[in-house]
C-alpha cells in the first residue's frame, strides 16, 4: 500500500487528502458533493497511481451516500471510521485540540497507513442484499414508528376514553389493528361510541376487512361502550377526539407503509439464494430472515469466523479486567437492528426443541431471561454462520446434539455467559 486517500465527508463538500508510505502529503483537493467533484476525485486518484487491479483504499467517516455508494462501485476497499476513532487518532500528533476539514482527512489517510488491518472494510455485497437491506431497515423503522404512534394514541386514550383500551385489550387485537383504526375514526369520543348502532358496528368491521364473528364482536363493542365511565367536559373531551383523529390518521399511514413494505421486503428477499438457508432455521420466516440478511450481507469474507459475527450482533458478552477485576457483561456497542432482529428470532426460536432446551439449561444456571435469550441468539447465530459458509440448511441434530455430542463448527461456546 503505497498511497491512501482520506475523505472528510460534509453536506455539500468534502476534503479529500492523499498520503504516501511515509506519511508524506502527496496531494489535496475539496471536491463538491455531485458528479463534478466525483470526476476529479476519480482524476486526483488516477494521477497518484489509482489502476483497476490496485485501486487506493479510502477511509471516509461514512459507510452512506451517494459518494460511498460511487467508491464501493469502483471495486475498492472501503473503509467507514467511526468519528470517534478518528478523533483519538488526532490526539496522536497534538493536544491543542486544534481541527480542521484538511487535518481532519489527513488523519484518515494515515489511518489506513499505519493500522489499515485493524479496520473492516465495507463489505462487497451484491446489488440485490442491498436493495434488501433498503427495504428491510425501511420495513422496520416504520414498525418502529407505528409503535411509538401506538403508544402516544394509548397515552391520549387514557386521559379521557378507557373504554377504548378496555374494547380493543384482545389478544392479537390492539390499537394497531383495522379494527381499532376504522372504529376510532369513526367514534373518537366516549359520546360518539355510545352512540354506535349494532349495525353501524357491523358495517365499520366489515369495511376493516374483518370476515368472521362480526355480530360478537359488534355485540362486545356496544357493550363496552355502553358501561358508565369517568368522563371529561364535553368540549374537551370533543377536542381530544380531534386530537385522537390526527394521532390515528398518522397511525394508519404508518400502518399501511409497514404492511407495504413488509411485502416488498418479502418478494426482494425469496429472489436472494440464501432466503432458503436461512428460512430453514427455526423462528425465522421472511420478515425477520430478510432483516438478517439485510445487516449480515452477503460477502462471504465480511466476517474472519462465527466470533466476530457474534460480537458485530452483540450477542457475545465483552469481558474487563483490570489487575484482580473481572467483569463480564453484555455489548452496548453492536450493530442495534441485528441485535433487535436477533432477540424476536431467539424468543421466536424457543417452539423447536433444540433452542428450548438450551434456553431451559441457562435459566437453569441461573440466567435471567434476557441473559439466557442473548445466549440462545449467540447459539443460533453461530450455526446460522457455519450453515451460510457450507451452504447447507439447518439441523436440528447438527445444532443442539444430545449431551455429549458435538455441535456444529463453530455455532457456540456453551460456556458463554
Amino acid at each position: 500500500m503505497t498511497v491512501t486517500c482520506g475523505i472528510d465527508w460534509a453536506e455539500k463538500h468534502h476534503d479529500v487528502a492523499l498520503v504516501d508510505q511515509t506519511g508524506k502529503l502527496v496531494a489535496k483537493r475539496r471536491i463538491s458533493d455531485d458528479a463534478h467533484g466525483w470526476r476529479t476525485l476519480v482524476e486526483l486518484l488516477a494521477e497518484h497511481g489509482d489502476r483497476p487491479d490496485a485501486p487506493i483504499p479510502v477511509a471516509i467517516e461514512t459507510n452512506r451516500g451517494l459518494l460511498v455508494s460511487c467508491l464501493r462501485a469502483t471495486g475498492r476497499k472501503v473503509y467507514a471510521i467511526n468519528p470517534l476513532a478518528v478523533a483519538r487518532y488526532r490526539e496522536r500528533h497534538t493536544v491543542a485540540r486544534s481541527k480542521s476539514d484538511h487535518a481532519d482527512a489527513m488523519t484518515l489517510a494515515n489511518i489506513l497507513r499505519v493500522d489499515a488491518d485493524h479496520h473492516r472494510p465495507l463489505p462487497q455485497d451484491s446489488e440485490l442484499v442491498q436493495a434488501i437491506a433498503v427495504l428491510a431497515r425501511a420495513q422496520q423503522d416504520a414498525v418502529w414508528n407505528r409503535q411509538q404512534l401506538a403508544n402516544q394514541l394509548r397515552s391520549l386514550l387514557r386521559e379521557y376514553f378507557p373504554a377504548a383500551l378496555k374494547a380493543f385489550h384482545v389478544k392479537n387485537i390492539g390499537l394497531t389493528s383495522r379494527e381499532a383504526r376504522a372504529v376510532l375514526q369513526a367514534a373518537p369520543t366516549p359520546t360518539a361510541a355510545a352512540q354506535l348502532t349494532a349495525r353501524r358496528l357491523h358495517v365499520l368491521l366489515r369495511a376493516s376487512g374483518r370476515q368472521r364473528n362480526i355480530e360478537t364482536w359488534a355485540d362486545r363493542l356496544q357493550a363496552v361502550f355502553g358501561e358508565e365511565h369517568l368522563r371529561r367536559l364535553p368540549l374537551v373531551e370533543e377536542a381530544l377526539g380531534r386530537q385522537a383523529q390526527a394521532l390515528l390518521l398518522q397511525l394508519d399511514a404508518a400502518c399501511r407503509a409497514a404492511d407495504d413494505l413488509a411485502d416488498a421486503t418479502g418478494e426482494a428477499f425469496h429472489q436472494h439464494p440464501d432466503a432458503a438457508i436461512i428460512t430453514s432455521f427455526p423462528g425465522l420466516a421472511d420478515l425477520t430472515g430478510a432483516r438478517l440478511l439485510a445487516e449480515l450481507g452477503d460477502d462471504r469474507t465480511r466476517f474472519a469466523d462465527a466470533r466476530a459475527l457474534k460480537a458485530y450482533a452483540g450477542a457475545a458478552p465483552i469481558t474487563r479486567a483490570s489487575g484482580k477485576s473481572l467483569v463480564v457483561h453484555h455489548r452496548k456497542v453492536k450493530n442495534q437492528r441485528l441485535a433487535a432482529a436477533g432477540y424476536v428470532w431467539a424468543f421466536a426460536s424457543l417452539r423447536a426443541p433444540g433452542p428450548r432446551a438450551h434456553y431451559d439449561r441457562r435459566r437453569d444456571d441461573g440466567d435471567r431471561h434476557s441473559s439466557a435469550l442473548r445466549n440462545t441468539f449467540n447459539r443460533m447465530l453461530g450455526c446460522l454462520y457455519h450453515c451460510l459458509q457450507e451452504r447447507k440448511e439447518y439441523d436440528e441434530l447438527a445444532a443442539f446434539p444430545p449431551r455429549g455430542g458435538s455441535a456444529c463448527p463453530d455455532s457456540v461456546e456453551d460456556h458463554v455467559a
